[in-house]
C-alpha cells in the first residue's frame, strides 16, 4: 500500500536535497543528507504541481508526471484498515473470536457479516495461543476455494503467541501466508489462504 523512490531532488526552505522518497500511512518520510518526516497537519493539502508533490509549506520533490499526481491522491486519500485487509462491498465475510468494536461496526458499514460459516471470501479469526492452532483444521472448510483466514492476534509487549508460531501452525495445515497487515494499536493479523495446488 506504500510507495517509494530513490534518488528525488527536492526542495525545502532551507535549500535542496536529492534522497529517497516514502510513503508509509500516516507519515512520509525523505532521507537525504537530512531525514525528514512529514506526517498529521504537514501532510494536508497536499497537491501535484508541474510533476512535483507539494506540501503546505512549500517543500517540493520531483516525481514527475503521472507520479506526482498518484502520490498526492494516495497520501490525501489513504486506505482505511477494510481496504488494507481486502474486504469489499458483497463479501462473504465472517468473525471468530475478535472483540473489536470499531472493526465490527467498520466491517457492518461496508459488508454484513455472516452468521452462516461457509463458502467465506473472508474469515477473521483471534488467536491468542499456540494452543489455540489446533482449531485451524475446522476453520478451513469454512473458507470458498479462493478464500482467506486472517489470524487476529496480539502484539508487542502484550503478545501471548508469536508471528512465526501463527505461521508454522497455519503451514502446518497446508495454508501459506501472503500478507501482514496492522489490525489496532494492539493487534496485527497475518493472510492465509490453501495452497495452489
Amino acid at each position: 500500500m506504500g510507495k517509494d523512490a530513490s534518488d528525488i531532488p527536492a526542495t525545502f526552505a532551507d535549500g535542496p536535497d536529492t534522497g529517497r522518497l516514502q510513503w508509509e500511512a500516516p507519515k512520509l518520510l525523505f532521507r537525504g543528507a537530512t531525514r525528514r518526516v512529514f506526517e498529521g497537519p504537514a501532510l494536508s493539502g497536499i497537491q501535484a504541481e508541474a510533476g512535483d508533490l507539494v506540501l503546505a509549506d512549500g517543500s517540493r520533490f520531483t516525481l514527475g508526471e503521472p507520479f506526482a499526481g498518484r502520490w498526492a491522491e494516495a497520501i490525501a486519500n489513504p486506505p482505511g484498515r477494510l481496504d488494507k485487509l481486502g474486504v469489499k462491498p458483497g463479501m462473504r465475510v465472517a468473525v471468530l473470536d475478535v472483540a473489536d468494536p470499531d472493526f465490527l461496526g467498520e466491517l457492518a458499514q461496508r459488508t454484513q457479516p455472516m452468521n452462516e460459516f461457509s463458502e467465506l471470501d473472508i474469515l477473521f479469526w483471534g488467536a491468542d495461543s499456540v494452543a489455540d492452532m489446533v482449531r485451524i483444521p475446522e476453520l478451513i472448510p469454512m473458507l470458498a476455494p479462493r478464500g482467506a483466514l486472517w489470524i487476529v492476534s496480539r502484539k508487542g509487549k502484550a503478545a501471548t503467541i508469536k508471528d512465526i508460531e501463527v505461521m508454522a501452525g497455519a503451514k502446518a495445515h497446508g495454508l501459506v501466508d501472503n500478507k501482514v497487515c496492522s489490525f489496532s494499536d494492539t493487534h496485527t493479523a497475518l493472510r492465509f489462504t490453501r495452497r495452489k495446488a
